[in-house]
């Protein structure tokens, strides 16, 4: 089992087909497992999932400083994604912040903390309403041509922003939420996103773990798993959201597999669909998951099934919004 790879942008970078997303390693899915989320980073370099998401705020700094120790003597090996763009007061994050003499400042960080001499992705986390797109895509721009930074990113950015910082050098990727219980892509993103030749990087594909089966009710989990404060495990949503995707889980039954990796495939298969590359980034900081993530890209979705899950988890089937107002404000639309 060893991964394909995949183009995102049309400036040269190339990763590999699924990607692991290190958020949960250090944060909001329960108690840290160092000596497991290192095991799972090398079986992930195994299995050709080279692609690794990080950013700052991740704990803050702690996940990027675990990856900087898991990588030692293995970083060309890696394609490495971190992010900039909010502010840290005492170790929580207070609020956006992406002045140029910041996102400067953040770039010098991470690099220590991943012991590394380069950021091959770099995103702006949050788009950053004082700040003008076009200084912060100019100085990322600027981090290029240092050799710190190999290509520039985005994190749930709309349209207007999208084509503004394109503009002023050149987008790689754009990664947002996007799975088959979440598709706001779809009516205009992913089409602008088609014509300037923007690969798209969806985290959280398996629906925060809904999709994947085993789920309960939010006040069923601990405290400190932000599952407990999202809307769509709560209530009357969390019903109806289960019966919602009851299909991800016949398919699988059907096929054998598990529903994750149906709802992983899915993604695979929209991108030759939509004329786009996707690299989705599920996040888990256990091997046995990691590895069922990365089969999926062995299966196949025919047209009916395809349809099927289309059809079943249109935005009108699936109850509560992704975030709470908060979080939801800081999503530029």
């Amino acid at each position: 089992m060893s991964l394909g790879r995949h183009k995102l942008g049309s400036q040269g970078l190339e990763v590999s087909a699924i990607g692991l997303g290190c958020m949960g390693m250090s944060q909001a899915y329960g108690p840290a497992d160092e000596a497991e989320s290192i095991a799972t980073l090398h079986r992930s370099i195994e299995l050709g999932c080279t692609f690794l998401d990080t950013a700052e705020v991740y704990g803050p700094f702690v996940n990027e400083e675990l990856l900087g120790r898991a990588l030692e003597g293995r970083r060309d090996q890696v394609t490495i994604a971190t992010k900039f763009g909010f502010r840290i007061v005492d170790g929580k994050q207070a609020g956006l912040d992406s002045r140029p003499e910041h996102i400067r400042e953040v770039v010098d960080a991470s690099l220590k903390r991943l012991a590394t001499d380069r950021i091959d992705l770099l995103y702006q986390h949050r788009v950053d309403p004082a700040v003008p797109m076009e200084d912060v895509a100019g100085t990322v721009g600027e981090l290029v041509a240092q050799g710190k930074v190999r290509f520039f990113g985005l994190s749930e950015a709309g349209i207007a922003n999208i084509r503004r910082a394109h503009a002023a050098h050149p987008v790689s990727a754009l990664q947002s939420e996007y799975s088959l219980w979440e598709r706001n892509l779809e009516p205009e993103i992913i089409p602008a996103l088609k014509e300037l030749g923007i690969g798209l990087v969806p985290f959280a594909p398996l629906g925060r773990g809904f999709l994947a089966g085993d789920v309960k009710r939010a006040e069923d989990y601990p405290d400190g798993d932000f599952r407990r404060g999202d809307p769509r495990y709560q209530g009357e949503n969390f019903d109806l959201n289960v019966a919602a995707a009851a299909v991800v889980r016949d398919i699988a039954d059907a096929k054998g597999v598990k529903p994750g990796q149906v709802a992983i495939a899915w993604l695979l298969a929209k991108g030759p669909d939509f004329g786009i590359d996707i690299v989705p980034i599920p996040g888990t900081k256990r091997r046995t998951y990691l590895e069922e993530n990365v089969a999926a890209a062995d299966i196949r979705l025919d047209a009916t099934e395809m349809l099927g899950l289309d059809m079943a988890l249109t935005p009108d089937k699936v109850s509560g919004p992704r975030y709470n107002e908060r979080t939801m404000s800081l999503v530029d639309r």
